[in-house]
């Protein structure tokens, strides 16, 4: 199988907005109620996504890149400064805003590859340190405490029909990522 890395291009949108709601439905159900998580992956839901996929690529201000398998895009991730709205425990200056991948392309290293590339353009942009909130249930927490993040604390949100507590996980030298060859990572 070919794997490309690359930055995501407008035309990219519908396919991210797709991915966005499927992984969703596939990681999260289950971990979130499910009248949440089906408003949050629905046809308005994903249509809105679109829409906002267009506007962020289009503006440039975020680093969002696409993995393609045989030349189809199966997973996206997107990060750039740490969002006002935010609180991250310690001084981190950038932010992984999204990392999904469908669960049918998973297990052939597009995590480690869009990660390895969002934290190569981010250090090109000039930040130092990259963090993150995850589900604190969700297995990517493996994932990413793998890669050397470590968990920085957590937080418990009110949601329609129940709570959801997410982990704050970091790494406080983006080097950390770009010093290991892509070959050590596991698969994600």
């Amino acid at each position: 199988m070919a794997l490309i890395v690359r930055p995501a291009v407008s035309a990219d949108a519908e396919r991210l907005a797709h991915i966005h709601v499927t992984s969703w439905r596939e990681t999260y159900a289950g971990l979130m109620p499910e009248a949440f998580l089906d408003a949050m992956t629905g046809e308005a839901r994903q249509a809105r996504r679109e829409q906002e996929w267009i506007y962020t690529v289009s503006e440039r201000r975020d680093v969002v890149q696409v993995a393609q398998l045989d030349g189809a895009v199966v997973a996206f991730a997107s990060a750039g400064a740490v969002r006002p709205h935010t609180v991250i425990p310690g001084d981190y200056d950038a932010e992984l805003y999204t990392l999904y991948a469908l669960r049918a392309a998973q297990r052939y290293g597009l995590g480690r590859a869009l990660l390895n590339g969002v934290a190569a353009e981010l250090k090109c942009r000039g930040f130092s340190g990259l963090a993150l909130w995850v589900l604190a249930v969700n297995p990517a927490r493996e994932f990413y405490a793998h890669l050397g993040a470590r968990e920085l604390g957590r937080k418990t949100e009110a949601i329609p029909g129940g709570e959801l507590t997410e982990a704050a996980m970091g790494w406080r030298d983006l080097e950390v990522l770009l010093e290991r060859p892509t070959d050590t990572f596991p698969d994600a």
